[in-house]
């Protein structure tokens, strides 16, 4: 956070009122915003498979998978964009025309780049962490082909599973494995 007196930092509902005007993405963290790292080729394309794959899987079930472009609120001064964020028990999508953050995921998955792993894997998910309807918290390394899987089993413990085997990502909570060979499908 800075430190300059003449700073005050912002809330959630502050940032989200501000128009940026630029292709470029910020974060709120802590009441002050972060400019957000540019996207590779890889890490853009094991997004749009896992978001097709939901976007089929979950049509008809009440819950609905968005991708970067949505926000999600993790706090009142803290406001992240989940490459994937899945949502179930949200309010019809005509209700949300205006919104630019939701709150209260089931499931988050950010897609790991070289950049930004520690970050994601420390900062971000301790963020993930706190929200209570969260039940799975997955990275996706795209260069290598592996997943990092964190499902919630208590209040605050957590069951972290490393693999890279064909199993994917599993999501108990929607009862659903998003495969390895889909998210790394590469045509």
């Amino acid at each position: 956070m800075r430190h300059d007196p003449a700073y005050r930092p912002i809330t959630a509902d502050e940032f989200l009122a501000i128009d940026f005007g630029t292709d470029k993405k910020f974060e709120l963290e802590n009441g002050v915003i972060y400019m957000m790292t540019g996207g590779t080729e890889p890490h853009a394309w094991v997004q749009l498979n896992i978001l097709a794959w939901l976007k089929t899987k979950l049509r008809g079930t009440g819950c609905r998978p968005y991708g970067s472009d949505m926000g999600l609120r993790v706090g009142e001064r803290d406001i992240r964009y989940p490459d994937v964020a899945i949502y179930c028990a949200q309010p019809p999508r005509e209700e949300l025309r205006n919104a630019k953050a939701l709150a209260d995921p089931t499931v988050v998955i950010e897609i790991l780049s070289p950049s930004t792993t520690s970050f994601d894997q420390g900062t971000k998910l301790e963020d993930y962490k706190t929200i209570a309807s969260v039940r799975t918290i997955a990275f996706v390394d795209p260069v290598n082909e592996l997943c990092r899987t964190l499902e919630r089993t208590g209040s605050t413990a957590w069951s972290d599973q490393m693999f890279s085997g064909e199993r994917g990502i599993d999501i108990p909570s929607l009862n659903i494995v998003i495969p390895h060979d889909e998210i790394f499908a590469h045509d």
